[in-house]
């Protein structure tokens, strides 16, 4: 049963990088649609990721609804905030992936996600903590970590472009580590490109990374991708649209509630979009731990 619109009070934070610098202008229709609603949201532009998480922390404590305006990053951003506080966070799409926003079902039109926000239902979803964070999508490593970084440093080109040509680079100085992955005690070593564990399993701007994740089954698909020619890799991406690819001999999945991984040599741990650490990393899920306005 959702709250009555009346009984809820609001802090959006705005990301003035996501989608290119277009957040604000993504909120301004939102935000003009909520106003006819009788909503009014106190408004924060985040100054960095330390500054978005404090800010929908001290917003959470004081009651109000966490409103992440931005990409998945940000709501990963405000989820470390908001969960440890027991409060709820709440999404406009306004990055260049939308990924978990997409997984969601948001609406993408103001006057939908106006009405989501203020009468929408508070559901219960998994999310996962690693590194002493919560991460609310995914956690990866390999070519896909080295991958974002340099999505990261060209925030100004075209999402889709981006997130297109960063694979193809990355692979071509790439030779795969030899990950060690711990599933719930049980653990694999291999050569691998990529080792994903998943919430959502959505990510890289509409790929469909790792298909049987559920992001409220209260468990993580763990998918690991072995080493193989580096030359399939843009027919690897392409089957990841619809998640075909996973029926390559490449490819395992398995599900768990904590992981652990390591591997032969220094690779970045990025999550949600952001740089999280360094190996080794262990990720655990938080069954129902994230508190969210969604249809």
């Amino acid at each position: 049963m959702s709250e009555p619109s009346d009984a809820r009070r609001y802090t959006a934070l705005i990301n003035p990088i996501s989608g290119g610098g277009k957040a604000q202008e993504v909120w301004k229709p939102v935000a003009a649609e909520l106003a006819l609603r009788g909503v009014n949201p106190t408004v924060e532009i985040t100054q960095s990721q330390k500054h978005a998480v404090q800010a929908a922390r001290d917003a959470a404590e004081r009651g109000d609804i966490v409103i992440a305006v931005g990409g998945d990053g940000l709501a990963r951003d405000a989820a470390c905030g908001v969960v440890p506080a027991g409060g709820v966070l709440a999404i406009v799409p306004a990055g260049r992936g939308n990924d978990l926003a997409r997984k969601l079902g948001l609406p993408s039109e103001p006057g939908d996600l106006a009405a989501l926000l203020a009468d929408g239902e508070v559901r219960h979803f998994d999310s996962i903590e690693a590194a002493g964070q919560v991460v609310l999508g995914n956690v990866y490593v390999g070519i896909d970590s080295v991958s974002n970084q340099a999505i990261n440093d060209n925030r100004w080109l075209p999402g889709l472009l981006v997130y297109r040509l960063a694979p193809i680079g990355a692979i071509m100085s790439w030779s795969a580590p030899t990950f060690t992955v711990k599933s719930d005690g049980e653990g694999v070593s291999l050569a691998a490109h990529s080792v994903v564990v998943a919430n959502s399993g959505a990510y890289g701007h509409g790929l469909q990374i790792v298909p049987s994740a559920v992001l409220d089954d209260g468990w993580l698909d763990v998918m690991t991708v072995a080493d193989g020619p580096r030359r399939k890799v843009v027919s690897f991406m392409s089957k990841a649209k619809d998640g075909t690819h996973v029926e390559s001999e490449t490819v395992t999945v398995r599900r768990a509630k904590t992981v652990t991984i390591s591997a032969d040599r220094a690779v970045p741990v990025f999550a949600d979009g952001d740089y999280l650490s360094e190996l080794p990393v262990t990720i655990a899920v938080r069954p129902g731990g994230l508190k969210l306005l969604a249809p």
